[in-house]
């Protein structure tokens, strides 16, 4: 067993058999991987108008709930013989005190349940998940899905676009993680890239058939690129699915046709991308059929 290494799972305080929890447990047995989960406890909106004594006795109380409540999720798995610990801890900024126990526990992987916004919602205030998506250390995975705990198709999506934007070498790592979950998990494994098609947008007609064969030069190299990440990581020919289309929606589309239960991508992929314009990886959580697993760049 691997015990220098742990998964750290944010335990759900409302739906404590949550997705991500079944995840989490199939992967830690999977890999004889030791599981922590932390489980955050945040004040009700009325909380700081109560008078100071009784915020204490409330808080306790919260605490103590919670504490019962776990103990009892968590000795039915110590008895199926996983190593699984649980702290239990107040958290007036949820996202900082994640950080903080990612950084205290260096685990090999953060999993957290998909915390779904409105639209609106997310119009005015960043959502928790898209803070960790740009702050976690560590791999995060984001569940929304677990019909399956144990995956059983793991698709990596990577980016060949503009070249010198590019984190080095963070294809490679997220294929790396793809191979690395799929064999753990007895999974199949596919690899994935949209190229995006890009519409002509003069009307002259010479000038659409040079843009036509300008796509087309952009198109072939980039398969070019594609085939060469995919020989290095010897993927299987009818494994490689290199598709012309919408980023997003194509992506969305092929984890439902596979019935990908989780889709390896990464964090940022471009330098030049201004955090409030966001990324693949966010505009996709929402809408995925199954879980990410995204990947911080080592050099980022």
């Amino acid at each position: 067993m691997n015990q220098t290494r742990r998964i750290l799972l944010v335990g759900h305080t409302e739906q404590h058999r949550s997705a991500a929890l079944q995840r989490a447990v199939a992967l830690a047995m999977a890999g004889d991987t030791p599981l922590h989960i932390a489980v955050l406890v945040e004040p009700f909106m009325t909380y700081s108008l109560l008078a100071s004594e009784i915020r204490n006795q409330v808080r306790q109380s919260m605490l103590n709930e919670q504490r019962r409540s776990w103990d009892k999720e968590v000795e039915p798995l110590r008895s199926k013989g996983l190593q699984v610990t649980c702290s239990v801890t107040w958290a007036e900024n949820v996202h900082e005190e994640i950080i903080c126990q990612v950084r205290e526990l260096q685990p090999v992987m953060l999993v957290k349940d998909i915390q779904r916004e409105t639209m609106l919602k997310r119009a005015f205030v960043t959502p928790l998940d898209w803070h960790l998506l740009r702050s976690c250390p560590v791999p995060l995975h984001l569940v929304s899905d677990a019909r399956h705990p144990k995956p059983r198709v793991v698709a990596a999506a990577v980016d060949l676009a503009d070249p010198d934007a590019q984190y080095s070498g963070l294809n490679d790592q997220i294929i790396a993680a793809g191979t690395s979950l799929a064999t753990q998990c007895g999974a199949g494994f596919q690899l994935l890239y949209i190229h995006e098609n890009m519409p002509a947008y003069v009307a002259d007609g010479e000038a659409v058939a040079d843009w036509a064969e300008i796509t087309e030069q952009l198109r072939a190299s980039l398969h070019q690129s594609f085939v060469a990440l995919a020989d290095r990581h010897d993927v299987p020919q009818e494994r490689r699915h290199f598709i012309t289309g919408q980023p997003v929606a194509d992506i969305i589309e092929f984890a439902q046709e596979q019935q990908v239960d989780v889709v390896v991508m990464g964090r940022v992929h471009r330098r030049v991308l201004n955090k409030w314009i966001g990324s693949t990886t966010e505009s996709v959580l929402y809408r995925l059929p199954g879980s990410v697993l995204a990947i911080r760049p080592e050099s980022g």
